[in-house]
């Protein structure tokens, strides 16, 4: 069965965008010190021969997707490679349909697939995660969904209903055993909300190697404008919410850390505060420690924690661990855990509470966990992987309909925020935080709302670029 609104890819081009950081940003092991950008052009085509072209764009986070003992250098090759491998795939992807329907083909095709290539390229050396292949896949399927919308002159999120969708939730997921949930005869949208509010709160990352007030300010910090500290951040910017990188392997200077930003917290009004361990916590009882003192002896810090995040290795099958211990304190969130649906599913049985969504996990498989995960009552966020530039965009419209406990994540402004100096121009509210929140009105037009016609930005050549000639 088939729409006349279905399309299929017909062109796919890659750019690469070096962006440097203007302060480290340190979490779990690693320190990042620069990014590479990957930016992707779809042009696509429906069954009546309309063309439009779609963009996406997502950080390739090196040290996130792929922690490893492994040289930065060699993981970096690796994924641009991969990229490479998938401009040309897309293009020669034959499949037809809705950007839910066609994106999820290609995840269970062609991605694992080009990653058992990959892998097999790699024998003798560390194989590439699947969360690695996720990332790179997400710029495409992020430029096929604006693609969609653009081709059909509307808004992407308001094509995820039936009129435009011939799969439904049904053929996509499977509920829990025993939950009364049924997605027979529902589609994305049931599970979005109606209306995108024009503001959220935004979380600011405290990261490991953060200066938290002006006395730990090192000599050599920026002098670039911007603030080098929490206390100057949270002056300037309204901040009311904050996310606390620990280490995960050092309790002491976790709780220390979760204390005296706690203490900040108060001082300075921030309502909010999450504990982001970073995959790198083997026992809960870790956790449990750091929150039965805190309590104790800090409680209006522990009071202010909203949720925690992801402190487990995320191979959930590796590393089955029964997590209620913590989740019965604080609500708990999967993140490099919730590659998609089936895992949230795994998560929850083993005592998870919460999804932290995120658009470069694909857009295809953000809505399918964020349906799951809604559809069996548990939390969501949406959290960034550093968004600059066009990957800002999609990345905060999922937090505006997904429904999360609180606001977006967004902290591009805070490593980089020379970096999207042009798409600030266009769109100011997503880029500079006011009053603790970024505000999304200029969101507008079809596919994502990029306006990309208006922004000056000027792209390097292409890394990669490839066509179809099959029939749509």
């Amino acid at each position: 069965m088939s729409k006349p609104t279905d399309i299929r890819v017909r062109e796919a081009t890659l750019y690469a965008l070096p962006v440097e950081t203007r302060v480290p940003l340190k979490f779990g092991a690693e320190t990042l010190t620069s990014v590479t950008c990957a930016r992707v052009r779809l042009r696509v085509e429906d069954r009546r021969g309309q063309s439009a072209v779609g963009w996406g764009e997502t950080p390739l986070s090196v040290q996130w997707v792929w922690p490893s003992g492994l040289p930065y250098a060699e993981r970096l090759d690796a994924l641009t490679g991969f990229c490479k491998a998938l401009c040309r795939a897309w293009a020669g992807f034959d499949a037809t349909g809705h950007p839910m329907e066609v994106g999820a083909a290609f995840q269970e095709g062609p991605l694992r697939a080009a990653l058992d290539e990959m892998n097999r390229a790699r024998a003798g050396r560390e194989p590439m995660p699947w969360l690695a292949a996720l990332v790179c896949c997400s710029a495409f399927d992020l430029a096929l969904h604006d693609a969609y919308g653009c081709v059909h002159g509307v808004p992407t999120y308001a094509t995820y209903t039936s009129e435009y969708m011939t799969a439904d939730l049904a053929d996509f997921l499977e509920p829990a055993a025993g939950a009364n949930v049924s997605f027979a005869g529902r589609y994305p949208a049931d599970y979005l909300a109606p209306e995108r509010p024009d503001a959220l709160a935004a979380w600011h990352l405290v990261g490991g190697a953060d200066a938290l007030e002006p006395d730990d300010v090192a000599e050599d910090a920026p002098d670039d404008g911007y603030p080098v500290c929490l206390t100057d951040w949270i002056a300037r910017d309204g901040l009311t919410c904050l996310k606390v990188k620990l280490r995960g392997d050092d309790a002491a200077w976790d709780y220390d850390r979760l204390a005296r930003v706690g203490a900040i917290a108060a001082r300075h009004g921030c309502d909010h505060l999450s504990a982001d361990f970073n995959c790198t916590v083997k026992d809960p009882a870790y956790v449990v420690a750091i929150l039965d003192r805190l309590r104790a002896e800090h409680r209006d810090a522990y009071e202010r924690i909203l949720y925690v995040e992801q402190p487990f290795p995320y191979d959930l099958a590796a590393h089955p661990i029964d997590v209620r211990e913590v989740s019965a304190r604080k609500p708990l969130f999967m993140d490099e855990s919730a590659h998609d649906w089936r895992l949230v599913r795994m998560g929850r049985s083993l005592g998870w509470t919460g999804v932290a969504l995120k658009t470069c996990k694909t857009q295809t498989g953000a809505l399918l966990a964020q349906a799951w995960a809604k559809a069996h009552g548990m939390a969501l966020m949406v959290q960034d992987l550093t968004n600059p530039m066009l990957a800002q965009i999609p990345h905060v419209l999922l937090g505006a309909y997904a429904g999360t406990i609180m606001g977006v994540e967004t902290n591009a402004m805070q490593f980089y925020p020379e970096a999207s100096r042009a798409e600030a121009a266009v769109h100011p509210g997503l880029y500079r935080r006011r009053d603790g929140r970024v505000t999304l009105d200029t969101i507008r037009g079809p596919g994502f709302g990029y306006r990309v016609g208006e922004i000056a930005r000027a792209l390097p050549a292409p890394v990669a670029a490839h066509r179809s000639s099959a029939v749509c």
